[in-house]
Order: structure tokens, then C-alpha cells, then sequence
């Protein structure tokens, strides 16, 4: 199954692509916008769920989103047209690691996409030029919670250095010439919710689709994710959310 579209079924409960619940997303929007009329940049928007919910809460924002797929952007649009928001929102199939900004943006958003960037600090140097003035950047990163064990690593494709802990990993954020304004760690039950949701809605679908070429690959994938979170990193994966601005 192409990789795109097994995401898009695996968060079809769980639109945020991250570990984090609706509370809290309008939570870190309402820190992140502080102009009624910010312009929103969200690099990796997938199907552009954090944009929505920012137009949807603020009338005067305007917002472009970008990724390399479009999977979820005809769902995105009609959305948009349901919330009376489309013409203030704007997909673009793009590599967002080329994308270059037709205007700064207030707002620049990268949660739970820095690898389309190699990482967290690459991903802060591609934000800066697209940031105006005073903006501010929101970013998603993982973090280990503790040491991480073998099993974890080989799920991740990772070295125990690829991530830090928390405390870690703000410290990487602060040397970088930014400063946290606000953040989030996601809590023990968002963790378990996205895991919950994103294996549960792709086995669902795979068990409500069994004449579907794909589906026996779709359970096999949802099995495997399961007892690699629950046999492996649960409690040692963590994931914060950032909202930063520019100290120099």
C-alpha cells in the first residue's frame, strides 16, 4: 500500500498527526496566534487538519499549507468550504524542504514533520527565512522519555543520540538563537490515544475491507506497529510541542 495513503487511514480518528488531544491543539494555536489577522505557514500540513482548526477559530487568519503528497487535500478543501474558510486557505504540492514564502509568515508550523528536514535543528534553520518579524515558530519533536532500549532503536531506525531528553532537547532549541514562549509534553494518555487510534483505525479498516488488495498488508502493518509501541517504546518515546520565538 503506498505509504501516504495508509497514513491517511491510519489517522482517520485522529486527524492531528501527532500525540497531542483537541484541547490541546487549540490550546498551543491560541499561544502561537497572537494577530487577528496572522498569516499561518504549516510546512508538512499533511491534510492541513492544524490550519483548519486555526482558520475555524480566528476569522481574520489566512493560511498556506504545504507537503510533498496530497493525499487529504480534496478532503482539506471541502472542509474548507464547510467551515466558509476556503478562501482564506491555500495547499501546495511542494517538497516543503524547497518551498520558498510568497509573503513572511506570523505563524510558521512544523509538528511532527522535522524529518522531512533531517531533524530538529535543520528544521529551525528552514523555518527562519520564512518567518516575519516577531513571528513564531511551532514545532513538534520527539524525544526520549528514558534511555531507550534496542527494541526502540531498531523501530525508529535510530541511535540513542538521534533524539535528547526533554530538558535536552530545549537546550539544543535555546543554543540555536530561540526561546520557548510556550510548550507541550504530551502526557501518557495522548501518547496511548494516538497509538490506540492509529493502529485501531487501520485495522479497522482492513478488517471492514477484507476483498481489498491491500487489506491483509494494511492488518499486517497495524499488528506490527502495535507490538512495536507496546513491546517497545511506550514510555520511552515522547514527543513535545514548542512554541518558540527568535532570541537572536
Amino acid at each position: 500500500m503506498d505509504r501516504q495513503k495508509l497514513s491517511a487511514l491510519a489517522h482517520t480518528h485522529h486527524p492531528i498527526a501527532s500525540p497531542l488531544t483537541d484541547d490541546t491543539v487549540l490550546r498551543l494555536l491560541d499561544r502561537a496566534v497572537q494577530r487577528p489577522d496572522a498569516h499561518l505557514l504549516d510546512l508538512g500540513c499533511g491534510s492541513g487538519e492544524w490550519l483548519l482548526r486555526a482558520l475555524a477559530a480566528h476569522d481574520r487568519v489566512t493560511a498556506i499549507g504545504v507537503d510533498l503528497s496530497t493525499e487529504g487535500f480534496a478532503e482539506a478543501r471541502e472542509r474548507a468550504r464547510e467551515l466558509g474558510v476556503a478562501d482564506r486557505l491555500d495547499l501546495r504540492q511542494q517538497d516543503a524542504s524547497e518551498y520558498r514564502s510568497d509573503r513572511p509568515a506570523d505563524v510558521v508550523l512544523c509538528v511532527g514533520a522535522t524529518h522531512a528536514f533531517g531533524g530538529l535543528l535543520p528544521t529551525l534553520a528552514a523555518i527562519r527565512p520564512h518567518l516575519a518579524d516577531g513571528g513564531v515558530a511551532m514545532v513538534g519533536e520527539a524525544f526520549w522519555e528514558r534511555e531507550p532500549n534496542a527494541a526502540t532503536l531498531a523501530e525508529f531506525e535510530a541511535e540513542p543520540d538521534t533524539y535528547a531528553d526533554l530538558a535536552g532537547t530545549v537546550d539544543q532549541v535555546v543554543a540555536d538563537g530561540w526561546t520557548p514562549v510556550y510548550g507541550h509534553a504530551s502526557t501518557a494518555e495522548e501518547l496511548d490515544e494516538y497509538e490506540w487510534s492509529w493502529t485501531g483505525s487501520l485495522a479497522q479498516w482492513a478488517l471492514d475491507n477484507p476483498g481489498h488488495p491491500d487489506s491483509a498488508q494494511a492488518l499486517e502493518v497495524a499488528t506490527s506497529h502495535r507490538d512495536g509501541w507496546l513491546k517497545g517504546y511506550r514510555g520511552i518515546f515522547g514527543f513535545v510541542t514548542l512554541v518558540l520565538r527568535r532570541t537572536s
